[in-house]
């Protein structure tokens, strides 16, 4: 299934894309997509069923219809930083021997098409588009990659932006170049486990103003998701709605020569993970 969330932020209500790409309202049978949803088998089995038997779900008019992030109520945002190969390469990195960890707040994340902010003061905005991992059952201390693939409800796509002076050069964790407000554009939809065949053969694009920066795989992730999820559950408990950014590929601006094409107010942002969906970010000034 492909979930959504559509309405004024704030008061989103959850939809769904049937197979013919109609939009359908899901406030009928479930009060939200979030992880109260996702942990609950019965009410999952409600909304396939609604989705498969023809007129249960009012159509929406899409038309000047906001979609907002696909998932309510994020418990935690755990990130994986030099998850790829290349982009370690790139920027001159060593690969990491375990999977290198740090958070966003929930409150970074932000619609698809929403409008993105450049912090004041800011020289290194960056881009980062990723595949999101989203976490539908309590994961502790977990025993395989393949039991880490089982505790995952589905997947979206991500736009980790990162201010790299704020990240690398002013001391601390890298948390403070990555918190920044709108942060972390999410969606459109939220997809399904069963949807997705293999999370290891999905390309990654991003294009800022028209010209190609980005074009990877999941196939060269280090720490592939189901290790990834598994490592983590030995870290901290990981619950139904808690979200996992699981790196980014090459062509990011750190890892272009000077002068390097940081982002600014402005500029048009566009993302893909295939099969998850499609963003675009219009930058302004904070």
């Amino acid at each position: 299934m492909k979930l959504l969330r559509v309405g004024t932020a704030g008061a989103e209500r959850p939809a769904l894309l049937d197979r013919d790409g109609t939009l359908r309202d899901l406030s009928g049978i479930v009060p939200d997509i979030d992880g109260d949803l996702l942990a609950d088998a019965s009410a999952l089995a409600r909304v396939r069923e609604a989705a498969d038997a023809p007129g249960v779900l009012p159509a929406l008019d899409p038309a000047g219809l906001r979609v907002g992030p696909p998932l309510g109520r994020i418990g935690k945002i755990v990130c994986i930083g030099l998850n790829y190969h290349d982009h370690a390469a790139e920027t001159g990195a060593a690969v990491p021997d375990e999977p290198i960890l740090f958070f966003k707040a929930p409150d970074t994340v932000v619609g698809p098409e929403d409008t993105v902010l450049v912090p004041r003061g800011s020289r290194k905005t960056d881009w980062e588009v990723e595949l999101a991992v989203v976490i539908g059952r309590t994961a502790r201390y977990l025993s395989s990659a393949e039991e880490g693939l089982a505790h995952v409800a589905g997947y979206a796509t991500a736009h980790d932006v990162s201010e790299r002076e704020f990240q690398i050069e002013r001391g601390g964790t890298w948390d403070k170049g990555k918190n920044c407000e709108t942060f972390n554009p999410l969606g459109p939809w939220f997809v399904t486990a069963d949807e997705v065949d293999d999370p290891q053969a999905l390309p990654l694009r991003l294009w800022v103003n028209g010209e190609l920066k980005q074009n990877g795989t999941t196939a060269d992730q280090i720490f592939p998701v189901g290790e990834v999820v598994r490592y983590l559950s030995h870290f901290m408990t990981l619950y139904p709605g808690d979200v996992i950014n699981t790196g980014t590929p090459a062509g990011v601006a750190m890892g272009q020569p000077e002068p390097k094409p940081y982002l600014k107010a402005g500029d048009v942002v566009e993302l893909e993970v295939e099969g998850l969906g499609r963003q675009r970010q219009e930058l302004k000034g904070a």
